[in-house]
C-alpha cells in the first residue's frame, strides 16, 4: 500500500497538541481590524481547539500526526 500524503494546506494552519487536540488560531484577526475592539483583538490571539466533528475531517489530512481517538 502506498504512503498516505500530508495536505500541505492544512498542516499550514493547523498542529496537534501534547495530549492529541487539534488546535487552530481564530478568523477575522488580520483584515479589518480597525473596526474591532482592543479587547475582540485581544481574544482572537489565543488559539482553540477544534470541534470533534470537525476534527475528524481535518485529522484524515493530517495521516502520520498522533491525535487522541479514532481515526476511519
Amino acid at each position: 500500500m502506498p504512503k498516505l500524503k500530508t495536505k500541505k494546506a492544512v498542516s499550514k494552519r493547523f498542529k496537534v497538541s501534547g495530549t492529541g487536540k487539534i488546535i487552530h488560531k481564530r478568523t477575522n484577526r488580520s483584515h479589518r481590524a480597525f473596526g474591532k475592539t482592543t479587547k475582540q483583538k485581544r481574544h482572537l490571539r489565543k488559539e482553540v481547539v477544534l470541534n470533534p466533528v470537525s476534527a475528524d475531517l481535518i485529522g484524515r489530512a493530517l495521516p502520520y500526526r498522533k491525535m487522541k481517538g479514532k481515526r476511519k
